[in-house]
């Protein structure tokens, strides 16, 4: 008898995969319906978990057709099972190449990126989902997680670059190309490396015995050039942000100090940034510094912020560091 997919695709809503075999046996295979056959037998290698076959003919699908969605997420999550995730993000990246959007497959494709830190491609892809679903809860927590950890990399990028403009900045002048007069001057100014010019003025180095416009010139293309200059060290600081007092801990508050952490809006990231360090109440918490927070692995200072502002709503705060 000659079967049709549709019963084959019925008997497999029912479980009944035997039959499905079955019935996907006695189904004619022509030109047009060549690639469902031969999804339809790799999902039911699939359901009866000959996972390494079902993938081998998942891929021969996509051989076929090269658009079939369903194919590459299947083949998607059985790469994702075996470990192989370079592969699976391709696979999962074929399926949000094709609309409508396919949430499950952005979603994986997320936490993949989040796991190998590609942070950026992550949240472009949760913000996808939650452009068609505002409400997914999952993609709202992973995406709160991947900004935490794009201000921490920016947050570290900009730390190595203070390192880079510490390094260059201790480079001795001897290092460089200056005229016999600039150096014999800057040398009994005890001026000596390139920071140091950064600490001294135009009319310092003008009102110098035998410095001259043509030293002045020749030093200040020497700073230019390293996007630096003159007197830079001397500039005023902008005025820091008056620090709030603690508030004092009312009666209210000595109660919150029994509340447990998994009671408070934490995210992913913060949550598990807290369990990793075994505090369980806020009153250990609030035992804790904000140097001891950051220093832990992936946590930045938007989890700091979220963990003081959740405390101050109980009338608590960290412990001041020494």
């Amino acid at each position: 008898m000659i079967e049709t997919l549709e019963a084959v695709v019925e008997q497999i809503h029912a479980g009944k995969t035997e039959a499905a075999q079955r019935a996907l046996d006695g189904v004619k295979l022509t030109e047009d319906n060549r690639s469902e056959v031969h999804f339809l037998q790799a999902y039911l290698k699939e359901l009866n978990l000959d996972r390494v076959n079902a993938l081998d003919l998942y891929e021969k699908v996509l051989d076929e057709d090269p658009d079939h969605t369903e194919a590459a997420f299947r083949a998607a999550l059985l790469a994702d099972t075996f470990g192989d995730d370079d592969h699976a993000i391709s696979l999962y990246d074929r399926c949000a190449a094709h609309p409508p959007v396919h949430i499950n497959a952005l979603m994986n494709l997320a936490m993949l990126l989040e796991e190998r830190g590609d942070f950026f491609d992550a949240k472009m892809h949760l913000q996808s989902i939650l452009g068609e679903q505002p409400n997914h809860v999952r993609a709202q927590q992973l995406l709160k997680s991947v900004e935490s950890s794009l201000t921490m990399a920016y947050d570290e990028q900009s730390q190595r670059d203070r390192d880079r403009k510490d390094a260059i900045l201790d480079v001795p002048i001897t290092d460089f190309e200056l005229s016999v007069r600039s150096r014999n001057c800057l040398k009994q100014m005890n001026i000596r490396t390139l920071g140091d010019l950064l600490r001294i003025s135009e009319l310092e180095l003008l009102s110098y015995r035998n410095f001259g416009e043509t030293s002045l010139n020749e030093i200040k293309n020497l700073l230019t050039n390293r996007g630096l200059r003159l007197g830079q060290a001397l500039d005023p600081a902008p005025p820091s942000a008056p620090v709030p007092a603690a508030p004092a801990i009312s009666s209210d508050a000595a109660l919150n100090m029994r509340r447990p952490i998994a009671e408070l809006e934490l995210s992913v990231r913060s949550r598990k940034a807290l369990q990793r360090l075994g505090v369980v109440t806020l009153g250990e918490l609030t035992q804790r510094s904000e140097p001891e927070l950051l220093s832990i692995k992936n946590f930045g200072q938007t989890s700091l912020t979220e963990i003081k502002q959740q405390l101050a709503a109980n009338g608590l705060s960290l412990r001041n560091s020494p």
